[in-house]
């Protein structure tokens, strides 16, 4: 099974500090939160009758993965992995995704010829919550999260549970 990151509807509050510390842990070299590099992993939600964050649910024999032509998306290491520079943009995942929690953004790549610069093309990525795999204590929005409303379920969790089951 793999990994995931769960949210407690009942203790989000809607402060959007998950997708702060998200955008920070993905952007070493961020020195200010402009929108053009505030790319978060996850959505808080908002609406009448609930607050919560979106983000992948790293499914077991995901439909993304099975979608995307390119291989961009794999299960590896109990979660779903992006493989970037595969990803040509096509949206095949973001269209499968049943919890709509992956986007297609387009970044700005220079061009470069003989060492100068001439211009610049864009690149698709993919964004959807990889579990902070950068980050050796593990998902920052569940560490950032004020109310606790986030927590991380890792695999030797799930398989404990279940054994309990079982």
């Amino acid at each position: 099974m793999n990994q995931f990151i769960s949210a407690n509807i009942n203790a989000c509050i809607g402060c959007k500090t998950c997708e702060v510390a998200c955008v920070l842990s993905h952007n070493e070299e961020l020195t200010t939160l402009e929108s053009a590099h505030f790319n978060a992993r996850l959505k808080v939600t908002i609406t009448k009758e609930v607050t919560v964050p979106v983000m992948c649910r790293q499914c077991d024999d995901a439909a993304c993965v099975a979608a995307c032509p390119n291989g961009a998306l794999i299960e590896q290491d109990n979660c779903v992995k992006i493989i970037q520079n595969k990803c040509i943009g096509c949206k095949t995942c973001v269209l499968a995704c049943p919890y709509g929690a992956i986007e297609i953004k387009m970044r700005e790549v220079p061009v470069i010829i003989n060492g100068y610069q001439f211009g610049v093309k864009y690149k698709a990525e993919i964004m959807k919550c990889d579990l902070c795999s950068n980050n050796a204590s593990g998902p920052a929005c569940v560490h950032a999260c004020p109310t606790k409303a986030l927590s991380f379920t890792k695999t030797n969790k799930l398989e404990e549970i279940q054994e309990r089951v079982n």
